[in-house]
């Protein structure tokens, strides 16, 4: 059974300390990585339902959207959860968006002006591979903004996501968390396999020597603007089959809470059939 993953990692109230959160840990489930897989694999049709239902929502005015936020640092899997589990959904219905750093005319703006731009419209799942949190994590580490901005920017954070629930968004925020070993060990993989050149940099290296900080940043980001609205959840990141079936387990859970219904038809569905039976066959 999954249904347990979700208050697993859900994140409470108070001081975080990602040094006590086992990073290698499947919390919630009692499988290994075979049924881990079978159960993960075993979503997909629902999830396929619960995404046309919102889609064709959309269709009679409905505003209800997804927004899956996934953080983590270099290695976490952000691509793989995009390949394994948001690709069990139809990719039509999918928005995603890969923030990398800000342009010239993105830095002329507000930081939360880049990400309004790439908000998914109503009937969608958005996915921000990276997201907003850039703007308190790697402006935190590297000094890109002073103390009194960053905590400005923690209390928009919050009020920006209070401000799109109440829109219609349904707000799904993953911290991915990997340990230092383990993001060591998939680096030298990239390393050592020619065909894993092009997902290595060595910029990876620069941040790595940055952990303890970006530890930290993460510390007081997720306790700052973990909200009852837009709760956080710690996804264990070390295997990456649990990362995988955790976030399509939350993934689930929300489409679920929402009550998907097909929109009731606006015409008469009798005289329609009547008259499909009666038409002539289209020569």
């Amino acid at each position: 059974m999954t249904d347990d993953i979700a208050a697993h990692l859900r994140l409470p109230a108070g001081p975080v300390d990602l040094t006590a959160i086992e990073a290698d840990a499947a919390p919630g489930f009692d499988g290994g990585k075979a049924e881990g897989n079978d159960a993960l694999a075993a979503m997909g049709a629902e999830l396929a339902d619960l995404q046309e239902r919102l889609w064709a929502e959309r269709t009679v005015g409905s505003e209800r959207r997804v927004l899956l936020v996934l953080q983590g640092m270099d290695t976490s899997g952000k691509g793989g959860v995009l390949r394994h589990t948001i690709g069990l959904v139809d990719p039509q219905g999918v928005r995603i968006t890969s923030f990398k750093a800000p342009t010239e005319e993105e830095k002329r703006h507000d930081f939360l002006w880049r990400i309004e731009r790439a908000l998914p419209e109503a009937g969608y799942i958005g996915v921000f591979d990276r997201s907003h949190y850039e703007d308190v994590l790697i402006a935190r580490v590297r000094g890109f903004a002073d103390d009194d901005e960053i905590e400005r920017r923690y209390g928009a954070i919050n009020a920006f996501e209070a401000r799109l629930v109440d829109e219609g968004f349904s707000i799904i925020k993953c911290m991915l968390h990997i340990s230092a070993d383990e993001q060591k060990v998939r680096l030298a993989e990239r390393l050592a396999n020619p065909e894993k050149h092009w997902k290595y940099n060595p910029g990876d290296l620069d941040e790595r020597a940055f952990w303890p900080a970006y530890r930290e940043a993460y510390e007081v980001a997720l306790e700052r603007t973990s909200t009852q609205l837009a709760p956080w959840h710690v996804v264990p990141s070390d295997k990456k089959w649990f990362r995988n079936l955790a976030v399509g387990q939350l993934l689930l859970d929300t489409l679920r809470g929402l009550d998907l219904q097909w929109p009731i038809a606006d015409f008469d569905v009798a005289a329609e059939t009547e008259r499909l039976a009666q038409e002539d066959p289209v020569q």
